[in-house]
């Protein structure tokens, strides 16, 4: 479901720059054209309608505002400590019932980070303490007078965990899971019981009686429906075999989060066509499950002809260093352009929102980010970044003494009348 933000939807030509739709070729001085907050033209003789506002690009590098595609940002809140962690239901280990949406506080410093960085759409998700942590949901990074208004799409996909993290949790409890087995087992059983529920449900509406509502099975029915991703958070291979076991018994769509040894069976997952959201990149190897984490391996996957994203796991890398892990993995042998595809296009195709971000074309939504210079190129900045149209992040090279400062727009200057 997808759903229509009510923040001020504005009407901008961005004129002269390198335009980079990421989706097709690059334009030299072209234009981008925004109409009441929706992209309407992209080329080099676009015309400007009367009273529409005009950026001068020339010189800077104007690309589609970046999605993260795997992110805490509202529901792990920077500098809150345990008051603002609500990642995880640690109580439950099956909590296809809970939804990150009910968690995200709008005001987390984190989102102020994204702009800085060009992100202007994430893919918040609970996190990885439970076999089944919950529901998804894809937002923007600024706008809102509540969260609500700041969603993309409130139905994007179901966060599970395979793997140490679900066992740590609940074996220290003294309860299944405790082992990668039991993890396993616990999700097995959860989509045997959607199953019989989806049928039972059918069942009675066919008789017209009535159904007793459940909303963890209601929400697993989906998954098996084809209406919600399935998103693995998985680093190991044996673990990631697990997962695409699990998909193949169940039939739902599988995109692996994290897959960071992924690379040592590339080919499985691009003969299957499993996409993979790879990272956090810019850590240590924090537990036995990274042992075999690389740079380098997104690179592979990405050779294999496995279609990649990136994600920073925020709070994990914060999400200002999305791009920075992208040009970190240009470094370790990732192609530019495929780079840029993961920080754009590649997710918002995953994740069902490239009807609306993603990309710069005509008839998507108007998120724009003019960067100084090439974003893989870790000296550039973003200086202008806009949401639906409206600029909400301006780069002040004059502001702190000419040290430069950059500046969002803040609530009370975001509503219209």
């Amino acid at each position: 479901m997808t759903s229509s933000i009510r923040t001020a939807r504005s009407s901008v030509a961005i004129r002269g720059g390198y335009v980079v739709p990421v989706d097709g070729r690059p334009l030299d001085d072209g234009t981008v054209l925004v109409v009441d907050g929706v992209i309407t033209a992209v080329g080099t003789d676009v015309v400007v309608p009367d009273g529409v506002r005009t950026v001068d690009a020339g010189g800077r590098w104007v690309l589609p505002g970046f999605v993260e595609s795997h992110g805490h940002v509202g529901i792990h809140e920077e500098a809150e400590g345990w008051a603002g962690d609500d990642t995880n239901e640690k109580t439950d280990p099956v909590g296809a019932h809970l939804r990150a949406l009910d968690a995200i506080n709008i005001e987390d410093e984190g989102f102020r980070d994204a702009l800085a960085g060009g992100v202007t759409s994430v893919v918040v998700k609970p996190g990885s303490a439970n076999p089944i942590g919950g529901q998804t949901v894809a937002i923007k990074t600024w706008g809102g007078r509540t969260v609500d208004e700041q969603v993309i799409a409130e139905a994007v996909s179901v966060k599970s965990a395979l793997g140490e993290n679900p066992k740590r949790v609940y074996g220290e409890q003294k309860k299944t899971p405790s082992t990668r087995l039991g993890v396993a087992a616990v999700i097995r059983q959860a989509f045997l019981e959607a199953q019989h529920y989806a049928a039972a449900r059918a069942a009675a509406g066919e008789k017209g009686e009535p159904f007793a509502r459940d909303l963890a099975k209601e929400t697993l029915a989906r998954v098996l429906d084809g209406e919600l991703a399935w998103d693995q958070h998985t680093h190991r291979a044996d673990d990631i075999a697990t997962a695409i076991r699990l998909a193949d018994e169940f039939g739902y769509r599988l995109v692996v989060n994290h897959g960071t040894d992924g690379a040592a069976i590339a080919d499985v997952l691009a003969e299957r066509d499993v996409p993979v959201i790879f990272g956090p990149i810019l850590t240590s190897r924090s537990k036995v499950e990274l042992r075999n984490r690389a740079i380098a391996n997104l690179a592979r996957l990405a050779d294999a002809g496995v279609r990649v994203a990136i994600t920073t796991d925020h709070p994990v890398v914060p999400i200002n260093f999305l791009v920075h892990q992208a040009s970190f993995a240009v470094k370790e042998g990732l192609d530019p352009q495929v780079a840029l595809e993961a920080l754009t296009v590649n997710p918002a195709s995953f994740l069902g929102l490239d009807d609306r971000v993603g990309a710069l074309a005509p008839g998507l939504d108007g998120d724009v980010v003019v960067w100084s210079g090439d974003p893989l190129d870790v000296t550039s900045r973003a200086e202008h970044v806009f949401v639906t149209g409206t600029e909400v992040y301006t780069w002040d090279a004059d502001a702190d003494g000419g040290r430069g400062a950059g500046r969002v727009r803040e609530r009370a200057e975001r509503f219209t009348a």
